[in-house]
């Protein structure tokens, strides 16, 4: 186990040696609490666009179904006839420079991994730069557009927003409620008051604190021919070879246990670039990773090699709640 895995570990579950970050915690919390209030009080440079921007965020480290849940919103949008654009950081990507436009045929070295599952599988415009303001600017330049998706940036003061939804693991919650090092907050947990919605993925019904969503699987897709499989390809009890390099491998691989497989699992760090070679596993068995993996693997991957592809499944009060926001919004 890696040393950042034996961290979270520690966040989630606990461990008296936490104690001995908490210097570097309260350093961290003046830090980022001094840097809102200057957003606050307007002594920071924000750049607001001429159209409406929703940022989709996190407040923890790790996976929180945030790419799924902006593939969904996309796909709203454009039901009710709006042209979206997505920018993001493009985390881990090296484009030839920034800002970048990601288009469906680069790699995912380039372009990063999911920005570029987020154009593959959507279409839509998608710019990428650590100055996501400036992302946004180019993104209009080229692009007719009615509303802009923020791929994270809740911390990202220098872009404005009209709208912020925060997404939260329902299992894993917000673990110790400690900010960084000794947890696995962003800002500490009063942050939640501000924003304007949070999502509890894996929940079973809205309450109090926010709306539930979950990720259902719809299809296995094969990485070679794009051949698609209904969810019961394989048998009951069938072996695999599961690949997850996302925030929450656990939930990827409780996944398939629900789908009644008998997962192998193969958890890789967040972002991680594969080989052949270290996706060569024995015995040999199906393998199965998630999308987020197969778009950083098609060039090398063998037949047989398949995603297991998911959506999001917001609550119908969110849903609600999300086109009085939009009307609200919007012209």
């Amino acid at each position: 186990m890696s040393l950042a895995d034996r961290l979270q570990r520690a966040w989630y579950e606990g461990h008296p040696a936490l104690v001995l970050l908490a210097p570097l915690e309260a350093l961290y919390r003046r830090v980022v609490t001094a840097k809102r209030n200057k957003f606050l009080a307007g002594a920071v440079e924000s750049y607001r666009a001429p159209i409406p921007v929703l940022v989709v965020g996190n407040i923890t480290v790790g996976g929180t179904g945030k790419t799924p849940l902006i593939l969904w919103l996309i796909d709203h949008c454009h039901r009710r006839g709006l042209r979206v654009g997505v920018v993001s950081r493009g985390y881990g990507a090296k484009p030839p420079s920034h800002p970048w436009r990601v288009r469906p045929e680069q790699s995912a070295a380039e372009a990063g991994d999911e920005p570029l599952l987020i154009a593959q599988r959507t279409g839509v415009p998608v710019m990428i730069d650590p100055d996501r303001a400036r992302a946004v600017r180019e993104l209009l330049k080229q692009e007719p557009l009615d509303l802009i998706l923020s791929d994270d940036g809740l911390q990202h003061y220098q872009l404005a927003r009209d709208l912020e939804l925060v997404l939260i693991d329902a299992a894993r919650g917000l673990g110790n409620r400690r900010c960084l090092p000794a947890g696995p907050l962003r800002e500490p947990a009063e942050r939640l008051e501000s924003v304007d919605a949070v999502l509890f993925n894996g929940a079973l019904s809205d309450s109090s604190e926010g709306f539930s969503f979950a990720l259902q699987p719809t299809r296995l897709i094969e990485l070679v021919s794009g051949q698609a499989w209904s969810l019961d390809h394989f048998p009951t009890g069938q072996h695999i070879h599961a690949v997850a390099g996302i925030g929450n491998p656990q939930r990827f691989f409780t996944t398939l246990e629900a789908l009644h497989w008998r997962p192998i699992p193969h958890p890789f760090a967040d972002h991680a670039r594969y080989s052949l070679d270290q996706l060569t596993f024995s015995p040999e068995l199906p393998l199965v990773m998630t999308e987020k993996d197969a778009v950083k693997c098609r060039a090398f991957a063998l037949p047989g090699w398949c995603y297991l592809q998911v959506q999001a499944e917001p609550s119908a009060a969110f849903v609600i709640w999300f086109d009085a926001q939009l009307d609200r919004l919007l012209p």
